[in-house]
This record gives structure tokens, sequence and C-alpha cells, in this order.
């Protein structure tokens, strides 16, 4: 009986988490255990262009989350194996393009959004052109945003620099790599049986339905999701600017009167209405859709053990890395915000927090106990 793709996932998560490094030496043997689909006969548009339908066999995988939920982390665990093309948050380009003129509205940015991730996804890799300033010259890239977090880009034949048996550094793909042959690129993308992808730029589930209903292509979806009071401490710890008023409030305990409320009540909004459409389990999402919380990623030892312990203090202080104690690092918020402040994210959070299962500190001796933890033992099944 084939697998379906929770069984792919959640093999391929237990298998890096019992043995990491065991993965990064395979040559031939698939951790994901389970064949892929049997290619069927494509789908012809009206203009008369074929497409694979969605049964075919090229799997496409979306992790969707939000910044500061771990995904860099989760989005490696798939980039480690050959048959994935994995690319990092390559709607950045699209942000980056529409936020000079955001008079144009979000709904703009949502539309060319969807519609990179759908070429993407059949590996046309040439619609990233539309985004980049100045335009590339016969499908060479000079830049593209973290193209070294992807194996497949820093690897024959894309990048000729790197050998069979060069060893992937993202540090070394950085000045090796580039510029990038498009035309290279999405000719390995077409041989691969898998496409994954993540991004922190599309806010609910629902944005998505365009495409997961799309026969065309063959879509799941892993929603990652987070503590968001862990969210908020990381976040004003990585983007200080950004978050400058919130780390005044951490810093002395005191609430500045201009402080933007929007930028965390936005995460807790999205979780909601993401997961509360999920959880509704619409016919469109049926067979597409897996929820996962950080916290739980966290625990599992073995992985903490194999991966997650900084073998430098470069790592260690590398705040968009991999390598760092996960253990500690999924509840550590709880040292750093001031109760006060943990008590406004709850009252603004209350819904997405009791549905995600994330308990409320009662006051501030609990807030720093760390021996209880603040997450609910609680089963996602996915929407099979």
């Amino acid at each position: 009986m084939q697998c379906s793709w929770k069984s792919v996932v959640l093999l391929a998560l237990a298998s890096v988490a019992i043995q990491y490094t065991a993965i990064r030496t395979l040559s031939s043997t698939s951790y994901l255990l389970c064949p892929a689909p049997p290619t069927v006969s494509p789908v012809t548009n009206r203009a008369g262009d074929e497409y694979p339908s969605n049964s075919s066999r090229r799997l496409q995988v979306l992790l969707l989350t939000t910044t500061r939920c771990g995904s860099t982390f989760i989005g490696q665990l798939l980039n480690q194996h050959q048959d994935v093309f994995y690319l990092f948050e390559p709607l950045y380009h699209v942000q980056m393009s529409i936020v000079p003129r955001i008079h144009l509205g979000a709904d703009l940015m949502l539309g060319a959004s969807r519609d990179l991730l759908w070429s993407l996804f059949q590996c046309d890799l040439y619609a990233l052109e539309s985004y980049l300033r100045p335009a590339p010259s016969r499908h060479m890239l000079a830049t593209m945003f973290r193209h070294s977090a992807s194996r497949v880009l820093c690897q024959e034949p894309v990048c000729p620099a790197f050998k069979a048996n060069d060893t992937w550094e993202e540090w070394q793909c950085k000045k090796k790599c580039l510029p990038l042959n498009l035309t290279t690129a999405s000719q390995v993308c077409k041989e691969k049986p898998y496409v994954a992808m993540k991004t922190v730029r599309v806010p609910v589930v629902g944005d998505l339905r365009p495409l997961l209903e799309d026969p065309r292509l063959n879509i799941k979806v892993i929603q990652l999701v987070r503590d968001p009071r862990g969210i908020l401490s990381s976040r004003i710890d990585t983007f200080r600017d950004l978050y400058r008023l919130w780390g005044i409030w951490q810093a002395t305990g005191r609430r500045p009167h201009t402080l933007e409320t929007r930028q965390f009540s936005t995460i807790c909004d999205d979780f909601f209405s993401s997961v509360s459409t999920a959880l509704s389990r619409p016919a469109w999402l049926k067979g597409r859709y897996m929820l996962v919380r950080y916290e739980d990623l966290s625990r599992v030892e073995a992985w903490i053990q194999a991966n997650t312990r900084g073998t430098s203090e470069a790592q260690a202080k590398d705040k968009y890395g991999t390598a760092r104690d996960s253990a500690a690092n999924a509840e550590s918020w709880r040292l750093k915000l001031p109760f006060d402040m943990v008590e406004y994210c709850q009252s603004v959070c209350q819904r997405a927090m009791r549905q995600l299962g994330y308990r409320d500190a009662r006051s501030a001796d609990q807030l720093k106990n760390m021996n209880a933890s603040l997450v609910q033992d609680k089963t996602f099944l996915p929407f099979l």
C-alpha cells in the first residue's frame, strides 16, 4: 500500500532525530522510506501547455510559519535528502519588490506570492526574475536570498565549483556558487521527485486555497507554530530596531505609551485563524495538512544531542543558524520577559494559546519555575 505524505514527513523527521549524522552521508538509500507516486498522464490547459496532474510523481511540501518559530531548522531537515529540491524563503524577493510600493496593498503581495509559489513548484525558476533588479542577464542571477541554504544549489551541476565529494557548508557556497544559473537549476528541479520550500510570508493556510485546489499541483502543508510569548522574546533579541519599544519594556519593566501592539497581536490572530481553518477540516485541505509545534520537536533528545549543540562560539551566537540547544531554547523566554509583559501577551493571545495548548503563567514565581512546563501535552493528528 502506498505511503501517505504524512508518513513521509513523520518518518523523515524521526529518521533525522534518531540519526542525523548518518543521514548526511546517505548516497542512495532514501530515509523517506515511501515510494514516490507513480507518473500519470499530464493535465493540458486551454493554451495546450502540459502540466503534471496532482497525482504525478513530484510532490510539493510547503513549510508555513512565521519568523522565529524554528522554521530554518525544520527546513534543513527536508534539505538534507538528495531527492528533495529545497528553496529557502523564495518569497523574500516578492516582499522586497513590493514593500517599497506598499500603497499597492496586501492583496497584491499575496497574489504575487501565490503566483511565484505556483511557478516554483512547477520548477519554473525563471519566475524569480520578475522580482529582481537589475533584471538577470541570460538567466544568470548575481544574487539570490540565502541561496546557500539549499544543498541542491550548492552542488554539481548547479554549482560546478562544488565537487561530488565536497562537504556542503553554507559559508563556502556563498563564495563559490554565484552567479546562479536558473536554467540548470530548473532542470535539476524537474529531475527531483520532491520540491520543498519554507515561507514566513503567507499569513494563514486559507490564503493557499487556490494552490491547494489546483489539479496541476500536489502540495502538502506543514504548519509550524510556537508559543507566541517565545516568538516575541526571540524577535526582541533578533530584530532590535523593529522591536525597540518592546525591548525597552523588557529591560525596564515599564510599557512605553507609544508601543505598537499589532506587532504581537498579529501573530496570535494569524495562528488562530489558520489553525481554526485547518481544524474545521475543509474538503480542500483533506490529505494536505499537518500541524507541528516547535516545542514538541525540541523535546526529541537524540535530535538535540546530534545536531543542536553548537561546536563553536560563532555557531552558538548565530541567531539564524541551526546549531543551538533546542531543549534550553524552547522556553528560555520565561527567564527574559517581565511578568507584566507576559500577562499582556496572555490576555491578547488567549484564544490561540488555548487552541495550541500553551498554559498561562499565573504569577512571576510560576513564570520563572522552569521545572513546570507551560506547554501542555497535546496531539494534533494530520488531516487524513
